[in-house]
């Protein structure tokens, strides 16, 4: 079996809001979150859906004025479009799956093996 890409962490790139890039493809990204508690972020909204598994840790959600509260082994969709902001309650540890096509927002620019 060929395997295209396999990415230790050790490795992986760290994005400028200091995410960890694990495997990315052309069309698909994993990124591993750490962080320490912190407020509310910005609201911010994006052209492209994300789902992410919440490994450790107690985060809320304020998806469109609605907070839901996050503990670990939960996971959660913010869908495209959609105005969202986190809470980081206790440090966490996640994993966030951009769903999109990486050319459009320039991820393939970071890896320049793809």
């Amino acid at each position: 079996m060929d395997i295209p890409q396999i990415q230790p962490d050790s490795n992986a790139d760290v994005g400028d809001m200091g995410q960890m890039y694990l495997a990315t493809g052309k069309q698909v990204a994993l990124r591993r979150w750490e962080e320490e508690a912190s407020d509310f972020s910005e609201s911010h909204s994006r052209e492209y859906e994300t789902v992410g598994y919440l490994i450790q840790g107690v985060l809320e959600i304020d998806l469109d004025g609605q907070i839901a509260k996050l503990e670990s082994g939960d996971s959660w969709l913010v869908p495209a479009g959609a105005t969202h902001r986190y809470r980081v309650v206790e440090p966490l540890i996640a994993i966030k799956r951009p769903v999109r096509q990486l050319d459009s927002i320039g991820v393939t620019n970071h890896r320049k093996d793809l």
